[in-house]
């Protein structure tokens, strides 16, 4: 058995993961990476003269692990390169994956279409120049979507005649699934646990990560390795405690940058309690993202893979997401139609690192005014607006356009969707250390890393692995 990493090593996204057993290759997440930008993606695409730095057509099957696009976002790229097989996953995985692959193609068109103009008119026959080899359409994502083969939790699968694969929830996000793969080769059993992301215990809608059994091998993530979630507080209380702060005893406006998927979800829910509670005063809740708000009917078509409490809020109120106050801004002109709204309110608009989306002309109307509040509720790569602002830059550009950071900004972590360290570990110490031969850390920045390898070492776990891009290892 072969195990290749291409993805996600010394980083955080892009997850890859290529396994040999045999003849039959598996791959494991098929992740788009934001850690490289457009000159350097080119570079290496050229250099691979593919998307891949293999063939995609010798790929027997690929298992992935959640809907997020640093492990989804490349498979309609798989099919265009050749690959035939199918696509291993949870029903709640299918179908917020076909939502982000057509949200990211419907930006591929749109990036197109602009370079098709001149001048403010269409060339009409001109082929766009240079267009990106990881750009794909609607009609190849729904080609790829055919392909998909939902399975449930805990049951095992054999997907080849020598390897059988078992999916166990992870917390993290809605169908997101740790990954057994048990493969025999020469009469040999082996196994290999992918944890996917880790979710974290009593996070709003989601059940907490469940256990998985002994394996040989463990690739595991390293997000939050060397970082522990400081707010202890519950999203209630936390939520609540800055509403009050700048929608009440200052009429104020409150703006949270957030991830469509996911993290939209848990704050709708999150609000619906507070007012079901009364601790919520009558402000109005503009829900600014199409795709969140596609998302959120995800959600509830499978509550019924949702945690005990939201099963039990959902029984007494019939609604988890819909409540007095909450407007869904379909169209970009009501979403621009909200600077006008003059009275307190809560603006929740994707992306959660305030990077493209619309939320980024909401953080424009109002990063000047000193009665607003710019809520971070998750990580933001370095770079991204979300981290400039989260690093307390008095200046920032916003396309094209210098403003300066007159408003209030804050951050709360209690609606991060990744387990920190130490549910990492806890993750790991369900696995023997005499019986695990190894641990391979992905998914994380470097020095990250390097720390929770130190941490592990100092519980017991010596054969602790940080694999370089293309490295390969014989288990």
């Amino acid at each position: 058995m072969k195990l290749t990493f291409w993805g996600a090593t010394r980083q955080v996204t892009g997850s890859m993961y290529l396994l040999e057993v045999d003849d039959y290759r598996i791959l494991i997440d098929c992740g788009s990476n934001f850690d490289l930008n457009e000159k350097e993606k080119k570079a290496l695409f050229d250099e691979q003269k593919s998307v891949f730095p293999f063939d995609p057509t010798l790929v027997n099957t690929v298992l992935l692990t959640h809907a997020h696009i640093d492990h989804s976002g490349n498979i309609p790229n798989l099919y265009k390169e050749g690959f035939e097989g199918q696509v291993v996953c949870t029903e709640p995985t299918f179908a917020l994956t076909g939502l982000l692959l057509k949200d990211a193609a419907l930006l591929h068109q749109k990036r197109l279409n602009a370079q098709q103009q001149g001048g403010g008119k269409k060339k009409r026959g001109k082929k766009p120049k240079d267009v990106p080899r990881d750009f794909f359409l609607e009609k190849q994502v729904n080609d790829a979507l055919e392909n998909f083969v939902p399975v449930a939790y805990g049951q095992r699968y054999r997907i080849a005649d020598h390897v059988s694969v078992t999916y166990f929830a992870a917390g993290h996000l809605l169908g997101a699934a740790h990954i057994l793969v048990e493969a025999w080769e020469n009469g040999e059993k082996k196994t290999i646990c992918f944890s996917g992301d880790i979710g974290r215990r009593n996070y709003p809608l989601l059940i907490d990560p469940q256990p998985v059994p002994q394996a040989d091998y463990l690739v595991c993530e390293s997000t939050y390795g060397n970082r522990l979630h400081l707010d202890q507080r519950s999203p209630e209380e936390a939520l609540i405690d800055v509403i009050h702060r700048t929608c009440v005893e200052i009429p104020g406006r409150l703006i949270i940058p957030t991830f469509s998927v996911g993290r939209t979800q848990a704050l709708l829910y999150t609000l619906n309690r507070l007012y079901v509670e009364h601790n919520l005063p009558p402000l109005k809740v503009f829900s600014d993202s199409p795709l969140g708000f596609a998302s959120t009917r995800v959600y509830q078509k499978y509550s019924r893979l949702l945690n005990q409490e939201a099963r039990a809020f959902q029984n007494s109120n019939d609604m988890l997401f819909d409540f007095e106050n909450l407007i869904y801004l379909e169209s970009s002109d009501a979403s621009r139609a909200v600077s006008n709204y003059n009275e307190p309110c809560i603006i929740i608009s994707s992306s959660g690192m305030v990077q493209g989306g619309r939320v980024e002309h909401h953080v424009a109307a109002n990063i000047g005014n000193p009665y607003a509040t710019i809520l971070l509720i998750g990580y933001a790569s370095e770079g991204t607006l979300g981290w400039r602002l989260m690093n307390g830059q008095d200046n920032i550009i916003i396309q094209g356009q210098k403003h300066p950071v007159l408003a209030n900004i804050e951050k709360i972590d209690v609606f991060s969707g990744h387990g920190d360290r130490d549910d990492l570990v806890n993750f790991v110490k369900m696995q023997d250390t005499e019986r695990l031969k190894k641990i391979f850390l992905i998914h994380g920045e470097h020095q990250s890393m390097l720390d929770f390898k130190e941490t592990l070492q100092t519980i017991g776990y010596g054969q602790v692995e940080i694999p370089d891009r293309g490295q390969s290892y014989d288990l």
